[in-house]
């Protein structure tokens, strides 16, 4: 497994070791011992899968303390942009994002702390997206903030017209009006 450094601490991408052949190919997805290693100490409780199609946007969806959670994020099926938002009022990455291409034919993937918003928009046809979660869901924790906040300024991938958006992510506020963000604190986990 590689890891991969972005431009904000914290989160990183992970590259997994692939074993090709003319059979086709494996690798390990996910190693708790390698990750505790690598990566940060947690342990994920939750596993969830998605499927979307084109022009589909998810997000930018958080869950809110005390339910917070830290994701590791992968596509099985397709491609997407995904997004990491630092909503963590005090960080010097405040308001920053990381926004990396996973696909089924990169494998990678890509862990997020707690303390930030995720999204992601899907560049192919169908995206299956999987993730894991260090807390359980809880619906009344849901928070998100704005998609297409112009602050923030994210290239989703996708021409405005083709945009597919759920009837609650079409309403959420900036993230300068949001008033349910964490504070920074060293410990993201």
């Amino acid at each position: 497994m590689k890891i991969i450094a972005t431009s904000i601490p914290g989160v990183v991408v992970i590259e997994p070791k692939l074993f090709a052949d003319a059979r086709g190919y494996f690798f390990e997805s996910f190693s708790q011992r390698m990750f505790a290693e690598k990566v940060c100490d947690t342990v994920f409780v939750q596993d969830n899968e998605s499927r979307s199609s084109y022009g589909v946007v998810r997000g930018l969806h958080f869950q809110k303390m005390p339910y917070s959670q830290s994701k590791l994020v992968r596509v099985i099926r397709g491609t997407v942009l995904d997004v990491a938002v630092d909503i963590r009022r005090g960080s010097p990455t405040f308001g920053k994002y990381v926004a990396i291409e996973l696909s089924e034919e990169n494998h990678r993937q890509l862990f997020i702390p707690r303390g930030f918003a995720h999204g992601f928009s899907v560049l192919s046809d169908i995206a299956v997206f999987q993730y894991k979660c260090d807390n359980y869901y809880a619906p009344e924790s849901e928070g998100a903030i704005a998609w297409d906040d112009p602050d923030l300024g994210i290239d989703w991938h996708i021409p405005a017209d083709k945009v597919i958006l759920s009837a609650k992510d079409v309403s959420h506020p900036k993230l300068q009006d949001s008033d349910e963000l964490f504070d920074y604190y060293e410990n993201l986990y």
